[in-house]
């Protein structure tokens, strides 16, 4: 059966997922889905992920979905070392909090600037742009 990772090439979660995966010497079936046609919203996806967002993992039956989620199931399971993610509680909590700094923060700063232009034509909005900017400082 092997390791799915559903994906599409736009998404930085999505592309996360398949470096990550990369590094760690997964080998991944991708399994690329056009938003645009809606193939994240069939039956059989919505099995493997309900919430019909990209990316997800089916390893084998058990499915991951949530983009730091599956990068750090991955490391978990298929690191051969603690390079990626540290055994070190220290240290792996360092890991963590930018994991979700990019989830809680930054993700949603870029998704306010750029998703309105790329899905519904949206000029550049210069106020959300500086929002973005501050995020990182």
């Amino acid at each position: 059966m092997g390791i799915d990772i559903y994906y599409t090439p736009g998404s930085p979660p999505s592309r996360s997922v398949v470096l990550a995966a990369k590094a760690l010497g997964v080998d991944a079936n991708l399994k690329l889905l056009d938003l645009m046609k809606g193939e994240h919203l069939k039956p059989e996806y919505l099995k493997i992920n309900p919430q019909h967002l990209v990316p997800a993992l089916d390893d084998n039956g058990f499915a991951v979905t949530e983009s730091r989620a599956i990068i750090t199931y991955l490391a978990e399971k298929y690191g051969k070392d603690d390079s990626l993610y540290p055994k070190d509680v220290q240290k792996r909590a360092s890991v963590n909090q930018r994991l979700y700094f990019d989830a809680t923060t930054i993700y949603q700063a870029f998704a306010d600037l750029y998703y309105p232009i790329m899905f519904g034509g949206a000029p550049f909005d210069n106020e959300k742009k500086k929002k973005l900017d501050d995020a990182f400082g």
